[in-house]
């Protein structure tokens, strides 16, 4: 789970770090009101969208006047910011952050993650701060440090000295970066975030270390124990397909393609979606049913599959362990026959009450197309999409 760039920065505000005052505005005359409560002479009215690249794509504006915080959120509000990370379709401004503004003297990066093959946390900085970090790694990756923090130790004095020396933090910025990374730190721990990315983290004219811009991300498993983060979640931020899916416990990612797909198990879906992809077709989502699908959520799972206008066809494909055979093709046919499915349905099957699955499937009267293995699935939906 996503959350705004100034809730962001509430949180971490919370645990020490230091950012720039500022105030979320959901209305042009909130954003007025906002701006009068700063005590900087300059401004900076930002787009709040779950996506970076905002500033490129004019989402962020540094202004003087009342009069400018005005007219720069009457022209933001509403309007939809294409960037990197939106995707063609772009995303409605609903809400601003109206921050003051900020003498910088260097803007550096600094971002911690989960590494899930160490399962450590990954801190990355780099004196190239306000970029893209994928372009300093492919030009200058000499540029960049990564270091793994074992949870056993936590953050130590060493891990901090390597950090300032390689970001050429010196005085009262290097003795400012012990409170401010291990903070950040504790943040990251106590609320169970999977991301914390500061870019730029800039030292200002006096020599402060600040977030000028806070990105957060949190395991969505640990959300149940995360009240307060929940809390802050948008919606509106999210596809509705994928937060209709969360109310059935299904993991459901949408994606380009025109092959709808229903697995059981995240590995096997992944895999699902790249024999669709060799036999020359192309997935339109990923989505994971679980281990313990009742006929209703195959059902509703056909029903977010299907609200996806691109879909021709859908390949269902489980291996039964706990997972019943006969259960799964219960709710496929009860699905197909609830919504008068037209479009072309290819099924594979095996495992637990597999048999029992099959008879269910062949007595049901609906043009079902069997599949005997995964290659057999895609290459029959594959076909029957382009209308082989």
């Amino acid at each position: 789970m996503n959350i705004h760039e100034h809730q962001a920065k509430a949180l971490l505000a919370e645990y020490g770090v230091k950012v720039p005052d500022g105030y979320p505005a959901f209305s042009v005359e909130e954003a007025v009101e906002a701006a009068g409560k700063l005590k900087s002479d300059v401004k900076v009215v930002k787009a709040q969208i779950h996506a970076g690249g905002r500033g490129k794509a004019g989402g962020v504006k540094v202004v003087k006047t009342i009069d400018e915080v005005r007219s720069e959120a009457k022209e933001m509000l509403g309007k939809t910011l294409i960037t990197h990370q939106t995707g063609p379709a772009g995303k409605e401004v609903k809400r601003l952050f109206i921050e003051e503004g900020c003498d910088i003297d260097r803007e550096l990066y600094f971002s911690m993650l989960i590494d899930r093959a160490t399962s450590q946390v990954s801190i990355i900085c780099s004196t190239e701060g306000g970029m893209d970090i994928e372009a300093v790694a492919a030009k200058t990756p000499d540029k960049i440090l990564t270091l793994s923090i074992k949870p056993s130790t936590g953050i130590k004095a060493h891990h901090i000295r390597r950090i300032s020396k390689a970001l050429r933090l010196t005085g009262d910025s290097a003795k400012q970066a012990v409170p401010f990374i291990t903070n950040l730190y504790n943040a990251f721990c106590s609320k169970d975030a999977s991301l914390i990315e500061i870019n730029p983290l800039v030292v200002n004219t006096d020599g402060d270390l600040l977030a000028l811009d806070a990105k957060m991300g949190f395991d969505d498993n640990a959300l149940f124990r995360q009240k307060e983060v929940l809390s802050l979640r948008d919606l509106s931020e999210e596809d509705p397909a994928e937060v209709k899916a969360s109310e059935y416990d299904l993991n459901y990612i949408k994606l380009d393609g025109n092959i709808g797909c229903m697995v059981n198990g995240a590995g096997l879906a992944m895999a699902t979606m790249d024999i669709i992809q060799l036999e020359g077709g192309s997935p339109a989502n990923f989505l994971d049913v679980g281990g313990s699908a009742t006929a209703e959520r195959v059902t509703e799972a056909f029903k977010i599959i299907l609200s996806d206008s691109n879909v021709e066809g859908i390949l269902v494909n489980i291996f039964g362990g706990i997972m019943r055979c006969d259960v799964i093709a219960t709710g496929v046919v009860q699905a197909a026959r609830a919504l008068g499915l037209e479009k072309p349905l290819v099924v594979r099957l095996e495992g637990t009450n597999v048999e029992a699955g099959k008879d269910i499937l062949s007595s049901s009267g609906l043009a079902i197309i069997a599949a005997d293995n995964l290659a057999d699935a895609a290459t029959k939906i594959v076909a029957a999409v382009k209308g082989n």
